[in-house]
C-alpha cells in the first residue's frame, strides 16, 4: 500500500518567523526590555493625559487613542512572546514586528507633537499685581499662534509631564523599531 497523500493546506504555511525567544526569556533581551518600557511609559501619557481633565480634546484626544492603543497592543505583544503562543501563530513575526513599530513611532510622533502644542499654547494668561495696591488682575495678552488654552498650574505641569513621557515612548518605539529592522533583514 502506498501512504496517504498529505494534506496540501497543512504543507503551504510557513513555519512562523520569529527571532526573539519566547517565555521569560523575551524579557532578558534588549526588545523585550524596550517593550516593558513601551507599555510602562505609554500608561504613564495615558494617565497623566486623563488626569488634566483633557482641556484642548480636540488635540488630546489623539493623544489618548494612541496611548490606549498602544498600551494595549503592545500589552498583546509581550503576552504573546512569554506565553508562547506567537510559535504557534504561522506568521512573519519579525515583519509584523517591524511594522508595528513603525506605526507606533509615527502615530506617537503626532501624540506628542500634538501634547507639545497644547502645552505651549497656554501661555497667553497670567495673573499679575496691580501697581501699588493689594489687588490682582487676570492678564489675558494676544496669543502667539492659532491654539490659546488657560490651563491652571496643576494641569500645565501634568501637561509637561505628559509631553515629555510621550518623548520618551516615542524614543522607546524607534529603538525598537531599529531593532527589529535589523532583525528582520537578517
Amino acid at each position: 500500500m502506498s501512504e496517504p497523500a498529505a494534506n496540501p493546506a497543512a504543507t503551504s504555511f510557513p513555519a512562523p518567523t520569529i527571532s526573539l525567544p519566547l517565555g521569560l526569556e523575551v524579557l532578558r533581551t534588549y526588545s523585550g526590555a524596550l517593550v516593558c518600557l513601551e507599555i510602562i511609559f505609554g500608561g504613564l501619557v495615558w494617565i497623566l493625559v486623563a488626569s488634566s481633565n483633557v482641556p484642548v480634546p480636540l488635540l488630546q484626544g489623539w493623544v489618548m487613542f494612541v496611548s490606549v492603543t498602544a498600551f494595549f497592543l503592545s500589552t498583546a505583544y509581550l503576552t504573546l512572546l512569554v506565553t508562547g503562543l506567537a510559535s504557534r501563530i504561522n506568521t512573519d513575526w519579525n515583519f509584523l514586528d517591524v511594522f508595528y513599530h513603525f506605526l507606533a513611532v509615527l502615530f506617537y510622533f503626532a501624540a506628542f507633537v500634538l501634547e507639545a502644542a497644547t502645552t505651549a499654547a497656554n501661555g497667553g494668561a497670567h495673573i499679575n499685581p496691580l501697581p501699588n495696591s493689594t489687588e490682582t488682575v487676570l492678564c489675558i495678552t494676544y496669543p502667539r499662534g492659532n491654539i490659546f488654552t488657560v490651563l491652571t498650574g496643576h494641569q500645565y505641569s501634568i501637561n509637561v509631564a505628559a509631553t515629555i513621557f510621550a518623548f520618551v515612548v516615542t524614543l522607546c518605539y524607534a529603538c525598537s523599531l531599529a531593532m527589529g529592522f535589523k532583525r528582520w533583514r537578517v
